[in-house]
């Protein structure tokens, strides 16, 4: 009987294009990849810094480099025909802010339903200077009982920094002051607009 060396792997996306197109995007504009993602099914993606429209552009190049396919969460009113169709395509996945169940346990059931699933989310959820950050992310990873993995776009040295996963505590304060450690090392593309918490 042949083992599926696939079954515990990221989910993969895009196509051999896709890929090039990736990889070329971050040689041009000096970008590097450090570190590896977990080789596990499922997990969340926190990233940041989030100051700059370009951590979009970034972003892309490095899903298509990594040949990976992720899922983010989009409000359900912009998921109209036409649109709808194309933010589903690039990973978009609709939550009803208004639902009684709340946007977590709509996430959660996504996790459950899938054999594989990555959900990309920037903790801070705006460019702008926010305090404190979301923790929304880490009760989607407590309760579907998944990774959290520290992605970094350090645009000083142009490193995109994958850093440490780990599992939530179920206490998202605590877990909060690793996330604020790893990120307060990674430098954003405007400093100003992070705030950490006063040591």
């Amino acid at each position: 009987m042949a083992i599926d060396t696939m079954a515990n792997k990221p989910p993969k996306g895009g196509n051999r294009f896709s890929g090039w197109l990736g990889d070329t995007l971050l040689k041009v504009t000096g970008w590097k990849i450090e570190g590896k993602l977990p080789q596990e099914p499922k997990f969340v993606i926190a990233v940041a810094p989030h100051t700059s429209n370009w951590d979009f552009f970034l972003g892309v190049a490095v899903l298509f480099s990594l040949r990976i396919k992720i899922r983010f969460l989009g409000k359900h009113s912009i998921f109209v025909p036409v649109v709808k169709q194309l933010l589903e395509f690039i990973g978009g996945m609709p939550v009803d802010r208004r639902s009684k169940h709340g946007v977590v346990a709509q996430v959660v059931e996504e996790f459950d339903a899938n054999e594989k699933m990555i959900l990309a989310v920037a903790p801070e959820g705006t460019r702008s200077q926010v305090f404190p950050w979301k923790t929304g992310f880490l009760a989607i990873a407590h309760k579907a009982d998944v990774p959290v993995v520290l992605i970094g776009f350090d645009f000083v040295d142009k490193k995109v920094l994958i850093g440490p996963n780990f599992k939530s505590s179920g206490d998202f304060q605590q877990d909060m002051t690793t996330v604020y450690g790893y990120y307060k090392n990674v430098p954003a593309k405007y400093p100003d607009k992070v705030v950490f918490p006063a040591e």
